[in-house]
């Protein structure tokens, strides 16, 4: 079945599936959450008693000292020693299957496509790639936060939107599910739309 997105004066045929597919809410908290755990780097370390380096030595014999006995001088309560519970580089990625991936992303597009924030444009033409241009180009289109989405960017584009804090730029193959949520639009191309309609349906 087919659906028809507004543009303008015209309007362009994409699959129903993709855009007219029930809400999950679920599946979406999913999505986003193990995206984002994908992006962090999980790179801290500490060093432990065993990684310090030194105290291989008892440092006075068991008894008779009238000090606490003692095994090392990198125990976790010394001064110098090692940590007591030390951080170890770990990866923090989230398996999502590519069935699950195509669902969530229909699912939030089709919310939005409900909730009139998505935005479909015949295409992208600015004069320049001056700033002013992008917003001029915006001001008729969509407000706040916007994700434009795309095939592929121009350079007027990419430039223009550079210095703008509330505008976003996406292929249509690289789109995520962070972005689509964290957006108040979306605005996508004929093209965009077509070629989303087609690889996740």
């Amino acid at each position: 079945m087919q659906l028809n997105l507004h543009i303008g004066d015209g309007s362009v045929e994409v699959g129903d599936k993709v855009f007219g597919a029930d809400f999950n809410q679920d599946l979406i908290h999913q999505l986003v959450t193990a995206y984002q755990a994908g992006g962090r780097a999980g790179t801290k370390a500490g060093k432990n008693r065993a990684a310090v380096s030194g105290g291989g030595r008892k440092p006075w014999r068991q008894k008779g000292t009238g000090r606490a006995r003692a095994g090392t001088i990198r125990s976790p309560i010394w001064v110098g020693g090692g940590q007591a519970f030390a951080l170890h580089p770990r990866d923090f990625s989230q398996k999502i299957n590519k069935k699950q991936w195509r669902a969530g992303l229909r699912s939030i597009l089709s919310e939005l496509n409900r909730q009139e924030r998505l935005r479909v444009v015949k295409e992208i033409n600015l004069p320049d790639h001056r700033t002013k241009s992008v917003l001029a180009w915006l001001s008729g289109v969509a407000e706040g936060r916007v994700l434009v989405v795309d095939t592929e960017m121009g350079a007027e584009l990419q430039r223009g939107a550079s210095n703008l804090w509330n505008v976003e730029l996406c292929e249509a193959a690289r789109l995520n599910p962070a972005a689509l949520v964290g957006a108040d639009y979306v605005v996508l191309t004929a093209r965009a739309a077509e070629a989303l309609s087609e690889t996740l349906s």
